[in-house]
């Protein structure tokens, strides 16, 4: 498994298709953003869609974004829009999407990362 930012991916077309399979709402908003190219309009230009990715599956993902839904500097980055998928549940895979987004968050000298409710 690897993670994937969703921008700088080379596959981008299936990757959105994958997102698109998600069963939760939040999850076919953050495909119309994308779809739509509304994501860095909501998120902020600094903002990034982590995948973990197994082969050409989407195993789980979250945004890493610069603004979320409480419209503050004060507070950032957000991390949000969080799912797994059902099959991959359990095995603490979204973690692994944590820890990639603390590690930007210290490369923009940020110390906390934040979680909308």
């Amino acid at each position: 498994m690897e993670i994937e930012s969703f921008y700088k991916s080379s596959r981008q077309a299936h990757l959105l298709e994958e997102i698109k399979k998600c069963d939760w709402q939040a999850g076919k908003l953050l495909y119309d953003l994308i779809n739509e190219n509304r994501f860095f309009e909501l998120a902020g230009r600094s903002s990034e869609v982590l995948l973990l990715v197994d082969d050409d599956k989407l195993v789980s993902f979250c945004t890493f974004a610069q603004k979320d839904e409480i419209d503050t500097e004060e507070y950032s980055p957000w991390v949000g829009f969080v799912y797994t998928f059902p099959e991959y549940r359990g095995h603490r895979y979204f973690g692994r999407l944590l820890e990639r987004a603390k590690q930007l968050a210290k490369e923009q000298g940020r110390p906390r990362l934040y979680i909308s409710t």
